[in-house]
């Protein structure tokens, strides 16, 4: 503590006496001997954040979801991304619901959600919330590190005015900004926060080589210090459309395949021969990261005068896969002479993917609805997924144990490819002539799958 007060004290005596950019960096260079970490935000980016730091640094989890706390505080994570093992390495970690806790660091980072709205506009509502925090806390010579996915431009230009309203302080003069893009992949055990290659930048060139530093400390595969902020904010949205643009080609493959009577695997595990095909597979595109963050994108250039084609192709064909799905499993039940209205349809997943209990975003609500458009009576069976919070974001009600399902459906559609699924006997549930669509072909036997 004796060494916070003569740093803080330090940084604010040389502002006042002298050149403010020259001065507020000697303080910085005193103050970064020392980080003390607060991690705004403890979700599926902010928690493996704080504990990773947590082993090494004195850490501060903070999040305004006091029940969270609690459960962290328990060594309990509702994610599911972090053990309790893991979490009682971080030695050096505690959590808050109190910000004024977080007065005591001088490295920030800021992990909140920046969803879309039902327009598909950017949402950077709890973005500019936790800035106003950060602004309240902040001291003279501080680090404020973005890790939201965000359109380029976002942190200077938006987060950084906010934070000098709040704290009265000037940007690189007083306080200092980096940006490092989460790369988290929800629900993988084997590409982990230490083991994906981090992106940084900041503000200021010696303020990149301390946050690039920071980050290298804590992750094994290494830092690409990218030239600026913008930069680095840039490749974060392109990383994802690029995928979803990917995708979408496929999905559209697969719908033109069925057509033909072509099974769409069969034809890109044929194509995969080919050395330097790019391998992607069809399905649904939800989450929080592929099917948000290309509108981030589409919306900088449209505010800049230009209208993306390609991207918004990509996103309204992914968008609608979910009907998609549902219809074509309504066609084959027709097919094979079942009554739609009241028939009995089993949905098996509501998570956005696979071994992740998180359904922000998920498209698999796009199959419910369009479901019960044709009076189908519909059982969600997912045993991630968490019956509350199901119900508070759908309205909808799910089974989460095989003891909660019918004994017979005419309609099957597996949208998730949980394992627990794969160990399933399906054919205990199917009606005579049911039709199974496998949406990720978990079970090789399907009527039909993408």
């Amino acid at each position: 503590m004796t060494i916070a007060i003569e740093i803080r004290f330090a940084a604010t005596y040389r502002y006042d006496m002298g050149n403010p950019c020259q001065i507020a960096m000697q303080g910085r260079r005193r103050m970064i001997m020392e980080h003390r970490i607060g991690v705004v935000g403890l979700g599926y980016v902010g928690l493996p954040l704080a504990v990773e730091f947590g082993k090494k640094y004195h850490t501060i989890g903070f999040d305004i979801n006091e029940t969270r706390i609690n459960e962290l505080r328990s060594s309990f994570d509702r994610t599911h991304e972090m053990d309790r093992e893991e979490l009682d390495r971080a030695q050096l970690l505690t959590y808050t619901t109190d910000e004024n806790d977080l007065k005591s660091c001088n490295t920030y980072i800021v992990t909140v959600p920046t969803p879309i709205d039902i327009f598909n506009r950017p949402d950077i509502t709890l973005l500019l919330k936790a800035s106003e925090t950060v602004g309240r806390v902040i001291s003279p010579g501080d680090i404020v590190i973005y890790e939201s996915t965000v359109y380029p431009g976002a942190t200077e230009e938006d987060c950084v005015p906010v934070i000098e309203r709040v704290s009265g302080l000037t940007y690189n003069q007083n306080f200092f900004c980096g940006y490092s893009p989460e790369r988290i992949n929800p629900g993988d055990k084997k590409h982990r926060l230490p083991t994906i290659k981090k992106v940084t930048s900041g503000s200021t060139p010696e303020i990149a080589e301390t946050v690039d530093a920071l980050y290298a400390s804590i992750v094994e595969a290494g830092t690409h210090r990218a030239p600026s902020i913008r930069v680095a904010e840039a490749a974060k949205v392109i990383e994802n459309a690029q995928r979803d643009i990917n995708i979408a080609f496929i999905n559209e493959l697969s719908m033109i395949f069925a057509r033909m009577g072509i099974r769409t695997r069969d034809v890109l595990e044929a194509a995969r021969t080919k050395w330097n095909f790019l391998s992607f597979e069809p399905g649904l595109v939800g989450g929080h990261c592929i099917g948000v963050d290309p509108y981030y994108l589409t919306h900088k250039a449209e505010s800049m005068g230009y209208i993306p084609q390609i991207i918004l192709a990509g996103r309204r064909l992914n968008d609608g896969m979910g009907r998609y799905v549902a219809t074509q499993l309504i066609k084959m039940m027709v097919k094979k002479a079942h009554r739609i209205t009241d028939s009995n349809v089993l949905v098996m997943g509501i998570t956005f993917k696979e071994n992740c209990p998180d359904i922000r975003n998920s498209k698999v609500i796009d199959i419910i609805r369009q479901l019960k458009d044709f009076a189908c009576n519909i059982d969600i069976f997912d045993p991630f997924a968490d019956p509350g919070e199901v119900k508070r974001e759908y309205g909808l009600e799910i089974v989460t144990s095989e003891a909660g399902l019918k004994p017979r459906y005419e309609g099957i559609v597996v949208a998730v490819s949980h394992d627990e699924f794969r160990r399933l006997d399906i054919n205990r549930y199917k009606a005579p002539g049911c039709v199974v669509y496998d949406v990720k072909n978990v079970y090789g036997d399907s009527d039909e799958y993408l």
